[in-house]
């Protein structure tokens, strides 16, 4: 083979791949950056698996906390308007009451016939 032959790209890296099979400490090298590698990817996949899960655990949250709040609101809503209306329902029977009670008290002396 010519020094040419070995600058071909095929040929270089066949080359490159028979002298790290055959040689022990090529064996060693690539052996140790599969195990280095597979725990860097193991590791990357348990980081993202735990993000994933905080961020769902934050979304549910924060649902759970608006449809508490949402629920407060109404509530609060509710409790406003049944004031509201006790205390319009409550004055309406007041003077209504008041009212009675005036028209009882004038007709006894008007149908007297006091002094003139």
């Amino acid at each position: 083979m010519a020094l040419e032959d070995f600058l071909e790209p095929e040929v270089a890296v066949t080359a490159v791949v028979t002298a790290a099979v055959f040689s022990p400490k090529g064996r060693k090298w690539i052996r140790r950056g599969l195990v280095y590698g597979t725990a860097g990817v193991l590791i990357a996949g348990d980081a993202l698996t735990s993000f994933g899960r905080s961020v769902g655990r934050g979304v549910q949250q924060a649902g759970a906390a608006a449809a508490t709040a949402t629920q407060n609101a109404a509530d609060q809503a509710k409790q406003a308007a049944a004031s509201a209306t006790e205390a319009t329902t409550s004055t309406a029977q007041k003077k209504a009451t008041q009212k009675s009670t005036t028209e009882q008290a004038k007709s006894p002396t008007e149908g007297a016939g006091g002094p003139t």
